[in-house]
C-alpha cells in the first residue's frame, strides 16, 4: 500500500472515532475528472465536556444547565452521564477518585434542557460524555452567584471539549487579582502541561509553570502569581499540552471589581471579533498578544448598531512581537450594542486578544470578560436563559447575514418558538430573542446562519445583587454537532 492511501486510511479512521461511520473514494473516474464528491456533514456520534471547579467562596450557588438541541439523522439510541473529578489541591499528590459522587444532573433528552444546583466551595470538577442522539451540540454551562468577598459577582462559563492548546489574554499578577487556570483531565492517563506567561515586555520568568501533572479523572487549580514573582496589571496565558489534553479555563477574582471567567480567545489569527459588549459598559479595557517575533498595528473598530466605526482616539493598537499590549477603550459602546473588530496590518501576524468590561460605578462595580470568539458555524447553543435578564447580540462584521434563533422549552415547561432576524453588514445587534411559550424555568437559545455570511455572536445574564449590576457574558462558537465526511464511491464504511 502506497504512503497516499496509509494517510487517507488513517484520516478516515480518526473520523470515525468521532461519527462511528465514514467512508472515502479510492482515487478513480471521478477524481480523475475533477467532479470528486463533496463531503456530508453527518451528526457526531459521540463527544465530551469538562466543567471546571465553579467556585472556592462558601457564599457560591451553582446552577448546572446541560441541553442537547434536536439533530436530524441522529441514531435513536444513546446516552449522557456527567460524573465528578476529584479536585486536587496544590499541596496533594493523590489522584482522582472513581468518580462515584452523585452527579448534580443527569442530562434530558435532546430538546429537554435540564437544571441542577450545588452550594458552596467545595464542588469538583466535571466530566461528562454523551453518545448517540445526546452528542450532537450537547451544551453544558455552570453560573455561580457570589454576593461578598474577591471575586463577588456572576461567574459563568460554557463547559468545553478538552484540547492540546489555550490562549488567555486578559490575565493578571497584580496584588488584586486572584487569577486561576483550572486544568481539567477527562481521560486515563495523567496529561503534562505547561504553562507560558507574557507580559508588557515579554516572558514572565516562571518557577513552576513546566511540566505540571495533571492526574487522570482530576483537576488541578494553578495560581497564576505562584508561578511568577513579577506583577503586572495585563498578562498573556499560554497553555501548551505535552502528552494527554486537558480542558483549561481562567477564573479571574478582583478584590475591588468583582469577578467572571476567561474563556480561551480563538485561535491566533490576523483578523479578530469580540462580540456582544453590553451596551451599558462603563469601561473597557482591550488586552492582544502576538507570539511572533514581528510587531504589529491593530486596527480597531466598533461594530456598532448602524455599522462599523473607529472609536475617538483609538483607532490601533500596537502590540510587539512576543509581548502582551492593552489600551482602555473607557464607555466605548456609549449606551449601544457593540462589538469589537480587530485587523492585523499585516494579516500573516497571528495575534490573540479579549476585553475585560466593567457595569455599575465606583463601589459597586462588576466585571466579566470576552475572548476573540470563533464565528457561529453551523449552528451555538447557550443555556441557562430567562424571559429577563438575558441579551443575545449577533455581529455580522463581514456582510448581511441572516439567523434563525430557536428557543427551547423551558426546564420546568413551556413550548419552543423560533424566529428569524437580519444582521446588516457590519453592525451588531441585540435581537429581541424569542421566549418559549408558557415558560417554566430557563431555556436554551440556538443560533443558526441561514446565509453564507460568517456571524459571531454572545450571550449576557445580569441581575442586581445589593445595588451591584452581577453580569456574565458567553460567546457563541460552532456547537460541534456535525462533521464533514467524504462521499464515497467504494464502500469503505467503518462502524464501531
Amino acid at each position: 500500500m502506497n504512503r497516499t492511501t496509509l494517510s487517507l486510511i488513517a484520516g478516515v479512521t480518526a473520523l470515525a472515532a468521532v461519527t462511528g461511520f465514514a467512508a472515502v473514494s479510492s482515487p478513480g473516474a471521478d477524481a480523475a475528472a475533477g467532479t470528486a464528491k463533496p463531503a456530508a456533514h453527518l451528526p457526531v456520534e459521540r463527544t465530551s465536556l469538562v466543567c471546571p471547579p465553579p467556585s472556592t467562596s462558601d457564599l457560591a450557588e451553582t446552577t448546572y444547565t446541560s441541553f442537547t438541541p434536536v439533530t436530524k439523522g441522529t441514531q435513536s439510541e444513546g446516552k449522557a452521564e456527567l460524573r465528578a473529578a476529584t479536585e486536587r489541591k496544590p499541596d496533594e499528590s493523590k489522584s482522582g477518585d472513581d468518580g462515584s459522587e452523585k452527579p448534580v444532573l443527569e442530562p434530558g433528552e435532546p430538546g429537554e434542557p435540564v437544571t441542577g444546583e450545588t452550594t458552596g466551595g467545595d464542588s469538583s470538577a466535571l466530566l461528562g460524555t454523551a453518545e448517540g442522539r445526546f452528542a450532537p451540540g450537547w451544551t453544558m454551562q455552570q453560573t455561580s452567584t457570589v454576593t461578598a468577598g474577591t471575586g463577588r459577582g456572576m461567574h459563568g462559563v460554557t463547559c468545553t471539549a478538552p484540547d492540546t492548546e489555550f490562549w488567555f489574554p486578559g490575565t493578571s499578577t497584580e496584588g488584586d487579582r486572584t487569577d486561576y487556570v483550572h486544568l481539567t483531565n477527562p481521560d486515563d492517563a495523567a496529561a503534562v502541561v505547561d504553562i507560558e506567561l507574557y507580559g508588557k515586555d515579554g516572558v514572565l520568568e516562571t518557577t513552576v509553570g513546566e511540566g505540571i501533572t495533571v492526574q487522570p479523572h482530576s483537576a488541578e487549580p494553578v495560581l497564576l502569581s505562584t508561578l511568577t514573582d513579577e506583577k503586572q496589571t495585563d498578562v498573556t496565558v499560554h497553555v501548551v499540552v505535552r502528552s494527554g489534553r486537558v480542558g483549561a479555563a481562567v477564573q479571574a477574582l478582583d478584590a475591588e471589581l468583582g469577578g467572571d471567567w476567561l474563556p480561551a480567545s480563538a485561535d491566533p489569527s490576523g483578523s479578530l471579533v469580540l462580540p456582544g459588549i453590553p451596551k451599558d459598559a462603563t469601561a473597557v479595557r482591550l488586552v492582544a498578544f502576538t507570539s511572533g517575533d514581528a510587531d504589529v498595528d491593530l486596527k480597531v473598530r466598533l461594530a456598532s448598531p448602524s455599522g462599523l466605526i473607529t472609536p475617538a482616539g483609538h483607532d490601533t493598537l500596537h502590540v510587539k512581537g512576543g509581548m502582551t499590549a492593552a489600551v482602555d477603550l473607557g464607555d466605548v459602546t456609549r449606551g449601544e450594542a457593540g462589538s469589537l473588530v480587530l485587523t492585523a496590518a499585516d494579516d500573516s501576524v497571528p495575534v490573540v486578544a479579549a476585553v475585560r468590561v466593567l457595569r455599575g460605578k465606583g463601589g459597586d462595580q462588576e466585571s466579566a470578560f470576552i475572548p476573540a470568539a470563533r464565528p457561529v458555524g453551523t449552528r451555538a447553543t447557550s443555556v441557562d436563559n430567562a424571559a429577563k435578564g438575558t441579551t443575545l447580540s449577533v455581529t455580522a462584521p463581514e456582510g448581511t447575514a441572516k439567523i434563525k434563533v430557536t428557543a427551547s422549552a423551558g426546564t420546568e415547561g413551556g413550548t419552543a418558538v423560533s424566529k428569524t432576524y437580519t444582521i446588516e453588514s457590519g453592525t451588531t445587534q441585540d435581537v429581541e430573542a424569542p421566549v418559549p411559550a408558557g415558560v417554566k424555568g430557563t431555556y436554551a437559545l440556538t443560533v443558526e446562519p441561514q446565509s453564507d455570511t460568517p456571524v459571531y455572536a454572545s450571550r449576557t445574564l445580569t441581575t442586581t445583587e445589593n445595588g451591584v449590576p452581577f453580569f456574565t457574558v458567553q460567546p457563541l462558537p460552532d456547537d460541534r454537532g456535525t462533521v464533514a465526511v467524504p462521499e464515497s464511491n467504494e464502500d469503505l464504511s467503518i462502524v464501531q
